[in-house]
């Protein structure tokens, strides 16, 4: 009898741990982001007002890869929720032909549908590739543009982040458009770019525009002058199964649109590049400035 007992309580003991394991399995929602800092703080400011105003509990995937290994994380359902780029998903995911930012937001809406994923409007900032060269240097030749630069590039060692050597929308393309032969070009992790800059290990680098390290060193950020990078809007995409189980999301993550420009985005990336201020509060500090979550 005392056997029977212990095994039937056992049993019950297990019953539960699965039932509970069942239940936060299907009220967690799994946030991705790419190995940058901008990524993890889309991905903590949409998944802190998820929190904030559903019932949903949040789980962070940070720091996954580069934007391909997060997007194939996406579509084979790892993940559930992502930021990412209208031009990045149009050119690097789909290899189609971006158009105007219009253009491209509505070609990533229907390409990324046919593969179950829903493509939000975007958060209102554009983060495209650009040159940052030495403002010294570049006010000496008289550089403000691509196509100024060109005629002095194979006199300079480029720094970039791995991903950007490889893109089709990346150096390869970048050199054909502007005929720029750069002196070499060393690839590195983002977080690199501006300390080898710094120690002159590089005399120019790939930047974003939303880059907060552009605050604090002194560079000068060149000028697209032929338009060749795509628009790259940055956006939130949700797994359409995963609308469908809490449609709730839809309501909350289009509070977020047009809520963040490039001023803003770049001072929230210089918090944690910067200053050294945690993700985590950076993100919610920002809701809290913009009204979408109350002030603790």
């Amino acid at each position: 009898m005392k056997n029977k007992f212990l095994l039937g309580l056992v049993t019950i003991l297990l019953a539960s741990l699965l039932s509970g394991c069942i239940f936060i399995e299907k009220e967690s929602l799994r946030l991705g982001s790419r190995n940058n800092t901008e990524s993890i703080i889309l991905s903590h400011v949409m998944g802190q007002l998820i929190e904030d105003q559903t019932d949903i509990e949040v789980i962070y995937k940070e720091n996954l890869g580069g934007s391909s290994v997060v997007w194939n994380a996406m579509t084979n359902g790892h993940i559930d929720v992502i930021p990412d780029y209208t031009g990045t998903i149009v050119v690097t995911y789909y290899h189609e032909e971006p158009g105007t930012a219009d253009e491209t937001l509505e070609m990533t809406k229907k390409l990324v549908a046919e593969d179950g994923i829903v493509a939000f409007n975007t958060f209102g900032f554009n983060n495209t590739y650009t040159l940052a060269f030495d403002e010294a240097k570049a006010e000496e030749l008289g550089v403000v543009t691509f196509s100024d630069f060109a005629e002095h590039a194979e006199d300079f060692i480029l720094g970039s982040v791995f991903e950007f050597i490889d893109r089709p929308d990346g150096l390869p393309g970048f050199e054909k458009e502007y005929d720029i032969q750069f002196k070499d070009v060393k690839g590195m992790d983002h977080g690199m770019m501006y300390r080898s800059i710094s120690a002159d290990e590089v005399d120019v680098i790939n930047s974003y525009t939303t880059d907060g390290q552009l605050q604090v060193y002194d560079l000068r950020v060149l000028e697209d002058d032929k338009s060749y990078f795509p628009p790259y809007h940055a956006l939130p995409l949700v797994r359409a199964e995963i609308l469908e189980e809490y449609p709730e999301i839809e309501d909350v993550l289009k509070q977020l649109e047009g809520m963040i420009d490039e001023e803003a985005m770049q001072i929230m990336n210089g918090k944690v590049d910067n200053d050294g201020m945690m993700v985590e509060i950076v993100a919610r500090e920002f809701l809290e400035e913009i009204g979408l979550i109350d002030k603790e």
